[in-house]
């Protein structure tokens, strides 16, 4: 769902063209066949260009295209951008969504884990949003930032990935008022657990299982990926500036204040449980075996 319906009338989506960077699978997959059922032009960013091509050819070459990109180099980001606009005329919504996992704690996990997972999730969207940042506020445009509930919970296991989001939240706040006077608007996309290939690593991870096990039962199973699909097409609709799915996400992020510190002593009271999730990932850490550029979601492969 969208944070805030825009009084103004619906942004139009037919005809608009759409840059999507983490568009070979997941959400970044999801929502460019979306919108391009919509009728909007895609281009499709991302490190797989086998998945990209298959998704393009699919969809059909006339409005689709396959950029293979890594959102850490500003020069690739560049390039593409240029390239979609060659080959569309311009962009009109950009939705910055690339975005690596690993599990590991932030003492123990290999250094180059922890780097690659901020030079993707934060400075990726940084890149990203600079890189169609002249397009936007040339067309009016849209850009939407995804972030995560992980912004406003800060869990274990996953400090390099919570820290980005954070970021990322901050930059879309900053991003959204320096870009408002032009007429440009800048969301930000607050997700839950989501059923995609990086939750789904996650999940398995033995040390995720054994700290997930007194979990909510809500927070437990992933939501189905249509439901942030429906949440982005809302949003990119209305310009918003937040976005959130499952809907409790919204109420979340309301008492952001609250929540961190209660999750903080709930975790804390188990104590046993987290110590051994933390040995468990920090062996597991060790073996240096994820695979760097797509880190836990390789796994899916």
């Amino acid at each position: 769902m969208a944070g805030r319906r825009s009084r103004q009338p619906l942004f139009a989506l037919s005809g608009k063209t759409a840059f999507i960077t983490g568009a070979a699978r997941g959400i970044g997959a999801a929502t460019a066949e979306r919108l391009h059922a919509r009728g909007v032009n895609v281009a499709l960013v991302g490190l797989e260009p086998e998945r990209l091509s298959a998704h393009v050819q699919r969809l059909g070459q006339e409005r689709a295209i396959a950029l293979e990109c890594d959102v850490t180099d500003s020069g690739a980001l560049e390039a593409a951008v240029a390239q979609t606009v060659e080959r569309f005329g311009g962009i009109d919504i950009a939705i910055a969504n690339a975005g690596i996992a690993f599990v590991g704690s932030l003492a123990h996990s290999p250094i180059e884990q922890i780097e690659r997972t901020l030079a993707v999730n934060l400075l990726g969207v940084w890149r990203t949003d600079r890189a169609v940042a002249a397009q936007i506020i040339e067309r009016q445009g849209y850009i939407l930032n995804i972030s995560s509930l992980s912004a406003i919970l800060h869990a274990p296991l996953m400090g390099a990935y919570t820290t980005a989001k954070a970021g990322v939240d901050a930059l879309s706040d900053a991003l959204r008022m320096e870009l408002a006077p032009s007429g440009a608007r800048v969301g930000a996309a607050y997700f839950g657990f989501i059923d995609t290939d990086i939750v789904r690593a996650s999940y398995a991870h033995p040390a995720a299982e054994r700290m997930n096990r007194r979990m909510p039962s809500f927070l437990r199973g992933p939501a189905p990926l249509s439901c942030a699909i429906d949440a982005i097409e809302q949003g990119i609709e209305a310009r918003a500036a937040r976005v959130f799915a499952p809907r409790w996400a919204a109420g979340a992020y309301a008492l952001r204040g609250l929540l961190q510190p209660l999750s903080e002593r709930l975790t804390l009271r188990q104590s046993a449980d987290l110590a051994a999730a933390l040995a468990e990932a920090d062996a597991s850490a060790r073996e240096r075996s994820e695979d760097l550029a797509l880190g836990i979601s390789a796994r899916a492969l």
